[in-house]
């Protein structure tokens, strides 16, 4: 068990290096060539259109709050995690920071209350279950507010690019599929979902078996628990692992396809209007070439430069 994730683990890390070291590579090189760059656009939104990443800084975020610089969307979707409200200061909606802090702080204060509510129940040996639901209610009213908030943020950010990518990526965070839906691609919709309900399916399905073994396991193995079951402790282990393993499986898809639908609305928002022209060109001219290296032998060479434009 404790291999296995750590082989993932492992993965990912590794994966997570190497493409931070190609990003960085290509980011400003290849990215840069955008045969279909509009010459009247502004060059604010012709990097905000190429400007597909997610990084975070810090001096941009507050910069941006404070109203002195551009701070890009997905920078204030990733600050306003943690500092709830700075989207809509960017945005100067400043007559929604009431709600917004209102409705997280109410919600969190009851939930509070109520599961004290619910903790001395226990306690008296009564356990309360209404004080329980509201508990989870206010709760989760707690978390809609604080998600409607950076919903709210990110739509009200203003840009004149249609189908931004970082828009389209955040809309599959917080609702997968709805990426999708905002590229004019509903039809990928019931193909993610379908994928991630039945990753859950058959989570829930091996969790319950899973737990059923690993009891079976406890008590055949336990000589006061009084089991006289046709199953013995080797074979209730074996299923217990073979599920709890299939189990971890279920959890790795979820996770897989939902980065997957969100990997897609970002990139097809990007390519969205990339276009191929019918027209195409050639041009082939002198040029000097200038060795990047100092072991060249000679510092200048001369040849041709062949352009092709589509």
């Amino acid at each position: 068990m404790a291999k296995r994730w750590l082989l993932i683990i492992s993965a990912l890390l590794c994966f997570l290096a190497t493409g931070q070291k190609a990003s960085a590579q290509f980011r400003s090189e290849a990215f840069s060539q955008n045969y279909n760059d509009d010459p009247n656009a502004s060059q604010e939104e012709t990097n905000a259109k190429r400007d597909s990443s997610f990084t975070f800084s810090i001096s941009e975020f507050f910069g941006g709050m404070a109203h002195k610089r551009t701070s890009r969307m997905g920078n204030n979707f990733f600050g306003s995690m943690v500092f709830v409200g700075g989207q809509q200061i960017y945005n100067r909606d400043y007559w929604k920071l009431p709600i917004i802090y209102g409705g997280i702080g109410a919600g969190v204060g009851m939930g509070i209350k109520y599961n004290k509510t619910y903790q001395q129940s226990i306690e008296a040996g009564l356990p309360d279950n209404d004080a329980k639901k509201m508990r989870n209610l206010m709760f989760a009213a707690a978390g809609t507010v604080y998600w409607a908030s950076l919903m709210d943020g990110m739509l009200c950010y203003e840009t004149d690019i249609d189908h931004h990518p970082t828009r389209a990526a955040l809309l599959s965070m917080l609702v997968p599929g709805l990426g999708q839906c905002y590229n004019g691609e509903p039809w990928k919709i019931p193909i993610y979902w379908g994928f991630m309900m039945g990753s859950l399916y058959y989570l829930n399905d091996n969790t319950i078996k899973y737990n059923h073994f690993r009891q079976i396991y406890k008590d055949a193995s336990d000589p006061d628990s009084g089991y006289d079951g046709r199953i013995s402790a080797e074979t209730a282990k074996y299923y217990r692992d073979m599920y709890r393993e299939w189990r971890d499986y279920s959890i790795l898809a979820i996770a897989v396809s939902y980065l997957l639908q969100v990997i897609d609305a970002n990139v097809f928002a990007y390519m969205r209007d990339f276009e191929v022209s019918e027209d195409l060109s050639v041009n082939l001219q002198p040029t000097v070439i200038t060795p990047d290296t100092h072991f060249a032998y000679n510092p200048y060479g001369v040849g041709f430069k062949l352009g092709i434009s589509f």
